[in-house]
């Protein structure tokens, strides 16, 4: 019988390098800790990590099976996520770096980051891989549970250190210049993000 390592281990190494990684999410999160702080960057942080749970255990109960029969939808849901990623980056660029509470940028609400997720190419690409490749056959229904409780911890580890990274900023940038710098930087960084994508949506 397996070990509890041997069944869960290489799925916590994935879900921790996929978390921690840059990406979407967590460009975002680090502009928002910037811009907003840790605090009101906390809904955020648990839309991404109890939205990817969720979309773990759908793909799990045979939702990434759609896909497969009708791989348009796929291709209809790059393009979605393209424009969306495009007009986030601008919002971050265009972010008033004050910090304060009464600017004219938010950051993400909790259903907005968790509603991000379903048009998150990186997020879509975790879940199947979960699924696919690293949740034991034997036990199912039992594993997915536990590998959906699993991410869902060590995704809200990672986050937290992002928005941290983010809010920590805070007291070195205090030029608004510089801060519009960074801002600009994590736009980018986002756009970056489009290349994979828009890349495999091509061929």
């Amino acid at each position: 019988m397996p070990s509890l390592w041997d069944s869960f281990g290489p799925l916590a190494v994935f879900v921790l390098v996929t978390s921690i990684t840059p990406g979407p999410n967590n460009t975002m999160l680090a502009a928002s800790g910037l811009n907003h702080g840790f605090r009101r960057t906390i809904p955020q942080m648990l839309g991404i990590s109890i939205g990817i749970v969720v979309m773990v255990a759908l793909v799990g109960i045979g939702l990434g099976s759609i896909f497969d029969r009708l791989p348009f939808l796929y291709v209809a849901l790059k393009y979605i996520s393209a424009l969306y990623l495009i007009w986030l980056a601008w919002k971050i660029a265009t972010s008033d770096a004050s910090g304060s509470t009464t600017g004219s940028t938010k950051p993400l609400s909790f259903l907005q980051a968790a509603g991000f997720q379903w048009i998150n190419p990186k997020a879509w690409v975790m879940a199947v891989s979960i699924v696919s490749a690293y949740t034991p056959r034997h036990d199912f229904l039992f594993n997915l549970p536990v590998a959906c409780l699993m991410c869902g911890i060590v995704s809200l580890l990672t986050v937290s250190l992002w928005a941290g990274f983010g809010a920590s900023m805070r007291r070195w940038l205090t030029r608004p210049t510089i801060l519009r710098g960074f801002n600009i930087g994590m736009a980018l960084l986002l756009l970056a993000s489009l290349y994979p994508l828009m890349q495999e949506a091509t061929t």
